[in-house]
């Protein structure tokens, strides 16, 4: 029997994926919860049909979200990773000694049970003792903290549904309120190539420079997202990624597969047809 995974990423768009087997699949309290096997990307996990992350391409969205920002304040102690529930972006944050303490909140609990049995290549580090997970509503979690964070990853599913709340102008303003001087915002930022994903990019782009006085945009190639084109926003009162120090972070010896300094720089220069998108954000 042929068997195929199908995400439709518009209404006359999708991507498909051979599957060897379905190894997971679950309806949780928020979702729907599948993990799959395919001979190409490796296991990948999907969230009510669409995909979170393949084995064979998760480094490139885990890293972007991770190091760009770890570069850019090397002086980063205190971190809240806000989703990332299949333990990705907490595993890149593991590798800095200089990181003390590490909050990740995740609404569903089954989403980390699942990617512990069936992702152990991304929960690998959920059990650092570093780590601190807290099983909560992220737009919750972060109202009325104040000053708390060097850094927020917004590592969050799409603006629907669990993920919804995160993208609102009420939760922006709580992660303002809730970073340090020099803290940074880094939310993934949907793609801007399909219609209705750059609309909801521009918005949440719109929302974030409400607050923010350092509101920029840089990209990823991420081939098992929609269009492959994947954005990322960096915020901050006044750490300007541009700035980066890359003979530091170099220093520090940590090997990684798409991030390095040299693209830290060039992932901020965007096309021409994202810049009229962020611009007639208003």
């Amino acid at each position: 029997m042929d068997l195929w995974f199908s995400e439709p990423h518009t209404k006359n768009v999708k991507m498909s994926i051979r599957v060897n087997r379905q190894l997971h699949s679950e309806q949780s309290e928020y979702q729907r919860i599948d993990v799959f096997e395919s001979p190409e990307f490796g296991r990948f996990l999907t969230l009510d049909g669409l995909m979170m992350l393949t084995e064979k391409d998760e480094f490139i969205y885990h890293e972007m979200i991770t190091h760009v920002a770890m570069a850019s304040n090397p002086e980063v102690k205190n971190v809240l990773v806000i989703g990332a529930g299949d333990g990705g972006t907490v595993r890149e944050l593991t590798r800095y000694k200089t990181v003390e303490n590490i909050d990740m909140v995740e609404i569903d609990r089954r989403v980390v049970e699942v990617c512990r049995e069936f992702l152990p290549q991304t929960a690998c580090r959920l059990d650092d003792p570093r780590v601190h997970i807290f099983y909560d509503d992220g737009l919750r979690f972060v109202r009325g903290k104040e000053s708390r964070y060097d850094l927020i990853i917004v590592d969050s599913t799409d603006p629907f549904g669990p993920g919804e709340g995160l993208f609102t102008s009420e939760f922006y303003g709580n992660c303002h309120n809730a970073l340090t001087e020099k803290g940074i915002l880094v939310n993934q930022h949907e793609s801007p190539y399909y219609n209705e994903d750059a609309k909801a990019m521009q918005r949440a782009h719109r929302r974030i420079r409400e607050f923010f006085d350092v509101c920029r945009v840089y990209q990823a190639h991420i081939p098992t997202y929609p269009s492959g084109h994947w954005l990322f926003g960096f915020a901050s009162r006044c750490v300007d990624p541009l700035s980066v120090d890359g003979e530091k972070w170099d220093s520090l010896g940590i090997t990684t597969g798409y991030y390095n300094t040299d693209l830290h720089k060039g992932c901020f220069a965007i096309p021409n047809y994202v810049k009229k998108l962020l611009e007639s954000a208003v």
